[in-house]
């Protein structure tokens, strides 16, 4: 992660919870997608499975943007980085795109 990100995390805990739980959903559908890839036979279950875990990765990005919008901490940190208000979600997961 960016050093602003340290700091976002330092002022405001609940930012810190929140992207522990999207990179965590994030890592278990990736996790489960890529033995799904590796297998020659899709079942219909698995498909649904990798949905269910796909919405749950969506759910806690969408909650830790909420978050990066509403929280008073979390805007102040962004203006002292000097980000603009429309791109300050993008620099979240930088490291956390899809393998």
């Amino acid at each position: 992660m960016s050093s602003p990100q340290y700091v976002k995390t330092g002022i405001c805990e609940r930012y810190q919870t929140l992207l522990e739980e999207c990179e965590r959903a994030l890592a278990i559908w990736n996790e489960r997608r890529a033995k799904v890839s590796q297998s020659r036979v899709v079942r219909k279950d698995a498909g649904d499975e990798l949905l269910r875990l796909l919405a749950n990765y969506a759910r806690a990005y969408i909650v830790l943007q909420n978050h990066l919008h509403q929280c008073t901490f979390c805007q102040l940190v962004k203006r002292l980085e000097g980000r603009g208000s429309e791109d300050s979600s993008d620099a979240v997961f930088d490291d956390a795109r899809y393998r």
